[in-house]
């Protein structure tokens, strides 16, 4: 059967034959560039970017605003600061699938740039600028230093994504801790209501981390399993500490602190590994050396 384009006046057949399109139409599908197709992760690395979006939505009108304009509750908004930081954590979670999604199936062209830009959103401007309103209405806080400390997190975060683009790491492997989990601990940090000068020091080394060469493992198979567990763990403790749970607040505090100290220790593994295995290297080259 062949229908008629009311627009263009062009036929084509009915596709129930297998029949092919006629050479007068067009198929928009074939003729978009390659470069332009959105894959199934390039959606989830958009979902990314739109939760970190959204959590400096959250961090301006319900902690920042209030505070400039005198109302609400002073420091941090609960609910507010609970919201933007679950954002972040779901930011998490899209940049887990999005990779996990690639790998399994077709990955557009532009994907690593998405990604790129995405976590640029999620894990560097909206931590950092979790990190600048700290700044504004902690009541130890000092505007000034935060806003330095903010800026510092947000170039490593740049400084991280650039080199995780430009670096080519063994397989199973990143150089300097993902800046989602760099994200998830500054803001645990600040969550943690310490002293200003340990949250400005614990903010600046979670930095420094980002742009070191310490190693950490890829999010993979059981990993990957365990990071999302954590990941609804933390959730479910902010939305308890959110709602004024009873214990929140201690569930809370104990769920940053594992975070920080995660953070804290697993560069020590890291250290310890290259370590043993430089010493290692070392008692080979002296045997092999004493070989006739």
């Amino acid at each position: 059967m062949t229908v008629i384009d009311p627009d263009t006046g062009a036929g084509w057949a009915d596709g129930a034959d297998g029949a092919e399109p006629r050479s007068g139409t067009v198929d928009e599908a074939e003729e978009m560039p390659l470069s332009l197709r959105l894959s199934i992760a390039d959606t989830l690395t958009l979902g990314n970017a739109t939760c970190g979006f959204m959590a400096v939505y959250f961090t301006t009108t319900g902690i920042l605003i209030p505070h400039l304009v005198g109302s609400g509750e002073s420091g941090m908004a609960r609910h507010s600061a609970a919201t933007a930081v679950i954002l972040m954590l779901c930011a998490a979670v899209f940049d887990l699938f999005d990779g996990l999604v690639a790998r399994k199936l077709r990955s557009s062209p532009m994907g690593a740039e998405l990604d790129n830009l995405s976590d640029l959103i999620s894990f560097g401007l909206a931590p950092a600028y979790f990190v600048l309103v700290y700044g504004m209405v902690a009541d130890d806080a000092h505007q000034k230093v935060s806003a330095v400390a903010a800026i510092v997190v947000l170039l490593a975060v740049v400084l991280r994504l650039a080199r995780f683009s430009c670096v080519t790491m063994k397989d199973g492997m990143f150089q300097g801790m993902p800046s989602p989990f760099g994200a998830l601990t500054v803001v645990s940090i600040v969550l943690l209501e310490l002293p200003f000068i340990p949250t400005l020091l614990a903010i600046i080394g979670t930095a420094w981390l980002m742009v070191s060469r310490v190693e950490y493992p890829k999010p993979r198979g059981k990993l990957a399993v365990a990071m999302l567990s954590w990941i609804v763990g933390a959730m479910g403790l902010l939305a308890a500490w959110a709602f004024d749970a009873p214990g929140g607040q201690l569930l809370l505090q104990t769920g940053c602190a594992l975070q920080i100290v995660l953070a804290a220790t697993i560069p020590l593994f890291a250290t310890a590994r290259r370590v043993n295995t430089f010493r290692d290297n070392r008692r080979e080259a002296r045997a092999s050396a004493q070989l006739p």
